[in-house]
């Protein structure tokens, strides 16, 4: 019995997982991470950043809550890795950033 519920658990968990992933907000907050920071940065699951001393965006969580990032967002992010470019987001687009950096966050177990 129970070995007939994994693969619908795990069914049920990927498609919560990819319904959080498709909100308007998140979707645009991974739109602002591609057109601005994928220059340099891993946005993505995978993959590894195109510049060396830029940390892939899914292990930003391991460093600091991203959270914290949010008020240097909207103030201008001014320090970073080498040849960083200064970002300032408003407050609604520095939450949508937000709202994308947490789905890259490997679930609580």
């Amino acid at each position: 019995m129970a070995s007939r519920l994994l693969p619908t658990f795990a069914v049920a968990l990927c498609l919560a997982t990819a319904a959080r992933a498709e909100t308007p907000q998140v979707a645009h907050g991974h739109k602002l991470a591609q057109d601005n920071c994928s220059a340099c940065h891993a946005i993505g699951r995978h993959g590894r950043s195109r510049n060396r001393l830029s940390p892939p965006f899914r292990t930003l969580h391991d460093r600091y809550p991203v959270e914290d990032i949010q008020e240097s967002l909207v103030e201008g992010i001014s320090t970073g890795h080498h040849g960083m470019p200064v970002f300032q987001f408003d407050e609604a687009a520095s939450n949508d950033l937000i709202a994308y950096l947490k789905t890259l966050e490997a679930p609580k177990k």
